[in-house]
């Protein structure tokens, strides 16, 4: 099971680069309805999911081994962890971003990529990050633990039963990600700044109110995040 084994080495998925060079190639899934993404890329992260956690516990007993992309004492433990529910990924161009002619959440754009929570006893242990190659949807990578915990807080304090009120939207060149909030009645989206955009932008959720910054808020930091990681990488 080469393939299955090569997860072990993606334990940073939740890293942020300043390119995503899969966003290249996205033309063809953005396309599908999203109704058709999600379908596909479930199927493929059970299906991958399976595999995965047969190839582990065949293979490591007791203990993970350091650098296990993720959070369980015990790989045996990968039998009773699920895959909870999935998300497309969004992002916005830092050209756009740059140039400020529209609101954030009319730049933000589909990136043909899907993340899926994992769970082991109903505790975020990890995600799974799924895209389609050379025209079929696989799990690309394991890992972000972190950022899987703290996004399904997020999620339980913002989001609706259905997840339709929120968008997950992953800066690229800020190293930030974000979880896009809105409001009812086209009420104007508000955001809540995850471990990530955290740190890149050195933000902390309000303290009072419902803990959501406003886009204003957001948008002169992560400019300047862009600016300063774009100039740093030529």
């Amino acid at each position: 099971m080469p393939r299955i084994s090569t997860f072990l080495g993606l334990a940073a998925a939740g890293c942020l680069s300043l390119t995503s060079p899969t966003l290249l190639a996205q033309t063809a899934q953005i396309a599908a309805s999203p109704q058709a993404q999600l379908d596909g890329a479930s199927s493929a992260v059970r299906r991958d999911f399976t595999q995965f956690v047969q190839y582990q516990v065949q293979n490591h007993a007791g203990s993970a081994p350091q650098g296990f992309p993720l959070e369980v004492a015990d790989v045996q433990d990968l039998k009773d962890a699920r895959i909870a529910y999935g998300f497309p990924v969004y992002t916005v161009a830092p050209a756009d971003l740059l140039a400020g002619r529209s609101e954030l959440r009319t730049l933000a754009k589909p990136t043909g990529i899907w993340r899926f929570v994992i769970t082991l006893a109903d505790q975020p242990i990890g995600l799974a990050t799924v895209e389609q190659v050379n025209g079929k949807w696989e799990t690309v990578a394991y890992g972000a633990a972190v950022m899987a915990k703290d996004l399904d807080a997020a999620m339980s304090a913002y989001a609706n039963a259905e997840r339709s009120n929120v968008r997950v939207l992953r800066i690229y060149q800020a190293q930030s990600d974000l979880l896009e909030v809105h409001g009812g009645q086209g009420g104007a989206a508000r955001y809540a700044p995850l471990h990530s955009a955290r740190q890149s932008l050195l933000l902390q959720r309000k303290g009072t109110g419902d803990g959501l910054l406003d886009a204003s808020e957001l948008l002169e930091p992560l400019r300047a995040a862009v600016k300063k990681n774009l100039e740093s990488a030529r």
